[in-house]
């Protein structure tokens, strides 16, 4: 950048890579997976449903497939940081898109008046993991 394009008092940026993008993004859809389970625990009766085992989680095979489900976006971060460009873009398109496509269901079942904290978090891991789609998707390429 020359000194005519850099002025007087102006912040220092540069540009950050693809990976790093998809990486913060998917860090931050964890974080709000996790804010949302852990806010579930103040709605009324929430605890007492765990106590007595009155969950979706109800079986073996419910709690490995939604542990399967969680730890999905969780190893997006690290793959997206050390996966080649060209997987890493399918990885993220395919599941940016089936992980935006649940949270939406999510936030449109969910509509009690006790959930609001839930569909509020599922819009916004929707729209961080529609953004996950559009970077993948606009990976630049070199010419």
């Amino acid at each position: 950048m020359s000194e005519k394009e850099i002025k007087s008092g102006s912040f220092e940026d540069f540009k950050i890579n693809t990976k790093i993008k998809l990486a913060a993004l998917w860090t931050s859809v964890m974080f709000c997976y996790i804010y949302g389970d852990y806010f579930s625990l103040y709605v009324p009766n929430k605890v007492k449903d765990f106590i007595n085992g009155e969950t979706l989680l109800d079986s073996p095979v419910r709690l490995f497939l939604a542990t399967i489900l969680m730890t999905i976006p969780a190893l997006m971060i690290f793959a997206s940081v050390i996966l080649k460009p060209k997987i890493n873009r399918l990885l993220n398109i395919v599941f940016g898109v089936i992980y935006t496509l649940i949270m939406l269901l999510i936030a449109f079942t969910t509509m009690k008046p006790w959930w609001s904290f839930y569909v509020f978090l599922a819009f916004i891991e929707s729209i961080l993991t529609a953004i996950i789609v559009w970077f993948a998707f606009k990976w630049p390429r070199y010419i």
